[in-house]
């Protein structure tokens, strides 16, 4: 993977926990608002587990924190070009 290259998967993940810190809220409760296990947001979130969810569940995730779901997508640049 080249400097450029990025896995939206993990970047969704760093924007899920980001937002759901600034929401004020637990892995637990934004678990229960979005209707999953609070085990799958902890993988979700977690820099080793397997990232795989839906486009329904950051649907939902989106609605829990109170953002526009292409929030969750949005990348840092100045991370990407640092790496």
């Amino acid at each position: 993977m080249n400097k450029y290259e990025i896995n939206i998967y993990e970047q969704i993940a760093r924007n899920i926990k980001k937002y759901r810190m600034k929401a004020g809220i637990t892995q637990a409760v934004l678990a229960e608002r979005v209707g999953v296990s609070h085990e799958f947001i902890r993988r979700i979130e977690s820099k080793k587990g397997k990232k795989t969810f839906s486009v329904d569940t950051i649907w939902k995730i989106s609605l829990a924190v109170n953002i526009n779901p292409g929030k969750l997508f949005d990348i840092d640049m100045d991370e990407l070009i640092n790496k």
